[in-house]
């Protein structure tokens, strides 16, 4: 996640990890916190109040669009209604001659059925206004390559981002020594030491093909620079024999362990010594049904035994 380096951002955040430990806790606090993470960033309670009126209409969490039907229903401004709770939910100030009492069963129950809307209202200031990635935004957009970039000759790798297509010589990654996992789980025998080979560039891609020791497994990658991502190419990659090698049953475990994986949708990471791991996209397989993977594998292996008979 990104450090926050602004103080009003930093408040905001505050205030939201206070509402999300209220919850469940004390609604009343809980609300008031997130009501804090919108009412920190203005001047003037007018804005606020705006602020939340605008900003209803775009909340899609199913329990925060029914509390404003209801609300709407029974003839409520919603976005005063809860500038209004926020100022007085906890501190008992009066907002238009209203006195909210969180010790009163009906102002008790009010502040609990409007707690979901400040908390989705403040997640959509956060995320909007203040623009903090979440974790599942910021891991959606990324850049997957970054870990590897500084491998890359500055000049090719602005070319590469370009959408050009530089001399592979110049990517840095020719013979690179990387191992093949599936995520979460540990590096499969034979995985572990496959070197890189640079296959082709071309406008702002490159495909790479990782080869073990014994070069009797090739897998094959495709590096976007533009976009930031790594495919699998599961349909370029393949079990190799040769005069002198032969794959063995490890080597046909591994192979299989991982192409019959990643068309179920398991995230392959390559794992370069001092770097971070990088994740490859999931393949969506097409105009097939995935097999179990134990299944497969094991099936692979017993047909590779019985040719060795």
């Amino acid at each position: 996640m990104p450090i926050i380096e602004d103080e009003n951002v930093r408040l905001a955040l505050a205030f939201w990890r206070e509402g999300k430990r209220l919850s469940g806790v004390h609604d009343s606090y809980a609300f008031l916190s997130y009501f804090k993470v919108v009412e920190s960033q203005y001047q003037n309670g007018s804005g606020r109040a705006e602020w939340f009126t605008k900003n209803l209409d775009y909340l899609t969490e199913d329990r925060a669009v029914s509390r404003i039907a209801e609300l709407r229903a029974d003839g409520e401004d919603v976005g005063r209604h809860l500038y209004g709770s926020g100022r007085n939910a906890v501190a008992h100030a009066s907002f238009g001659g209203d006195i909210v009492d969180p010790d009163t069963p009906s102002d008790r129950r009010r502040i609990a059925a409007d707690l979901v809307l400040m908390r989705e209202l403040a997640r959509r200031y956060i995320a909007d206004e203040l623009r903090v990635p979440t974790a599942n935004s910021l891991y959606a957009s990324r850049n997957r390559l970054e870990p590897w970039e500084s491998l890359t000759e500055p000049r090719a790798l602005a070319a590469l981002k370009a959408g050009c297509t530089p001399e592979p010589a110049l990517l840095g990654l020719e013979g690179l020594r990387v191992e093949i996992k599936l995520w979460p789980d540990d590096v499969l025998p034979g995985l572990d030491r496959m070197t890189m080979r640079v296959d082709a560039v071309h406008e702002g891609a490159a495909r790479v093909l990782l080869f073990n020791d014994r070069m009797t497994m090739v897998f094959a990658f495709v590096l976007d620079y533009r976009n930031g991502r790594i495919h699998t190419q599961v349909e370029n990659s393949n079990l190799l024999q040769s005069d002198e090698h032969r794959p063995n049953e490890q080597d046909v475990r591994a192979f299989y362990t991982v192409f019959y994986r990643v068309i179920g949708n398991a995230v392959i990471e390559l794992l370069l010594e001092g770097r971070e791991p990088i994740d490859c996209e999931v393949v969506i397989p097409v105009n097939i049904i995935p097999r179990n993977p134990t299944d497969a594998v094991e099936e692979a292996v017993e047909a590779f035994r019985r040719q060795q008979e």
